[in-house]
């Protein structure tokens, strides 16, 4: 099974397991994140196309780590000018391990366990 999920102006092919370097999330290391741009979802022989973006699908990944890219250097010279500029950037990228594909709208099973039980004591007291 594979999905093809869309985050930070880019596509990705994932599939359960997978560990994928995307732009950073924001979110701590540990945690677990929900992918709900997912546009297209593979299992087999059938193929689910969304347009754009599959109905109820979502795809919940670990945050790894975060982590800065390799240091990529832009340098500009004019020859015979003496203009010289050299400038470094890297990029804030967040490292993900691929938990599970939902094809419905499922939620993944740590958000279900946080739930509140219903009739529970709070109730009574807040009357």
């Amino acid at each position: 099974m594979y999905a093809i999920i869309q985050t930070g102006g880019k596509q990705y092919k994932v599939s359960p397991g997978d560990v994928v370097d995307l732009e950073s999330l924001g979110e701590e290391a540990n945690s677990v994140v929900q992918f709900d741009q997912v546009l297209t979802i593979g299992d087999g022989d059938s193929i689910s196309i969304g347009e754009p973006h599959v109905a109820g699908a979502s795809v919940s990944a670990e945050v790894v780590e975060n982590r800065r890219g390799k240091k990529v250097i832009a340098f500009k010279m004019k020859r015979r000018k003496g203009y010289k500029r050299k400038v470094g950037h890297r990029q804030e990228q967040c490292r993900v391990r691929i938990l599970e594909i939902n094809k419905s709208g499922s939620a993944p099973a740590p958000a279900a366990a946080s739930a509140p039980e219903a009739g529970a004591p709070e109730d009574e007291a807040a009357e």
